[in-house]
């Protein structure tokens, strides 16, 4: 007699599913890998059917995600646990759906509270400038790369969909860029910006045509072999940038999406046009970013609290004579946005 499907089985019909129904390839890699771990402290528990798992059971699994702690020590994310624990509850909706349990033991599972954390690092003006003066642009790789930063900068994109822009997303006479299959399978068109559109327009006419080989298709940007950007590879290679410009700042393709949607909040945009921007379908994703933008605030702050000025003499008293203007300013929004995040600092 064939012996029943075991829980790894119902785990590779259940991804099956899901990838016939076109979830993205890296989604999926995503689940396989957290599916996997469960199945493996299942398995070394003696539990290695379906039926097995219970209520129960998937408390003892969350509390050992909670207690887990990597070989650097730390612990797992917030984001981290609850990733592993929605996939499971996923797994067993479906698998009621298919009439293979009766109830699903994961369908009141208490998940983690969301920790309402502030980006790690945001850069200023002026260093995000510093940043994109560190590529030598007298070389072909320093004008691609320059030209990748500025389209970092100008758009927020994800690292995921700058690698997968092709030279028929940029429209560089009307200084746009088309974002397609973002994240949630969205397209968007995101505005380019002049500078921004005048690096990609050099790249594009001086540097790529000598970059192009057999592989490179129609991908905007060309590692030095003619080979497509892969995700690890730009990493670092905005890491690199960050590093060389010594501001104490430490981050990657994610610190200039922090940037660009800080600075524009702190410039008065309005917070939908920045999701939009950002192709966060949530509100509440993007207004973390206004807890960071404290440029306004501080004015508040400044023009109202009795404590927000430096003293003058030894009464605190400020000379008749002096104006308004002569107040000493308050701190700058990097000063203070420094001792936020020293409170608030998230797992990289």
């Amino acid at each position: 007699m064939k012996a029943p499907p075991s829980l790894a089985d119902w785990v590779d019909r259940y991804l099956e599913y899901k990838r016939e129904r076109l979830h993205p390839e890296r989604t999926l890699l995503g689940w396989r890998y957290g599916l996997g771990l469960f199945v493996d402290w299942c398995e070394a528990r003696g539990l290695e059917r379906v039926e097995d798992i219970t209520r129960p059971i998937l408390e003892r699994y969350q509390r050992h995600l909670f207690h887990h702690r990597k070989k650097d020590g730390r612990p797992l994310s917030y984001k981290t646990q609850l990733a592993r624990l929605v996939v499971l509850r996923g797994l067993f909706r479906w698998l009621v759906r298919q009439h293979v349990l009766l109830s699903n033991p994961a369908a009141d599972l208490e998940l983690p509270r969301k920790e309402h954390r502030l980006p790690r690092a945001v850069l200023s003006e002026q260093e995000a400038e510093r940043v994109l003066a560190e590529p030598d642009v007298r070389s072909g790789r320093g004008v691609r790369d320059r030209a990748l930063l500025e389209v970092f900068y100008a758009t927020g994109i994800r690292r995921a969909e700058l690698v997968r822009l092709t030279v028929f997303d940029v429209d560089l006479e009307r200084h746009t860029v088309m974002v397609r299959q973002g994240k949630g399978k969205k397209d968007r068109m995101l505005p380019l910006g002049e500078r921004a559109a005048r690096w990609v327009e050099r790249y594009l006419l001086e540097v790529r045509p000598e970059l192009v080989a057999a592989e490179s298709g129609e991908v905007l940007f060309l590692g030095r072999l003619g080979h497509p950007f892969v995700d690890d590879h730009v990493s670092k290679l905005v890491k690199d940038y960050v590093d060389a410009a010594a501001l104490g700042k430490k981050g990657s393709c994610h610190l200039f999406r922090h940037t660009m949607a800080t600075l524009m909040l702190e410039g008065g945009a309005d917070v939908r046009f920045v999701q939009e921007m950002l192709g966060h379908v949530s509100l509440e994703t993007t207004q973390i970013y206004t807890r960071v933008s404290i440029r306004k605030l501080q004015d508040v702050h400044a023009a109202t609290h009795p404590g927000a000025r430096l003293a003058r003499g030894p009464r605190a008293v400020e000379p008749p004579e002096a104006p308004p203007e002569a107040n000493v300013p308050a701190p700058s929004a990097s000063e203070l946005l420094a001792s936020l995040e020293a409170e608030a600092a998230e797992e990289s």
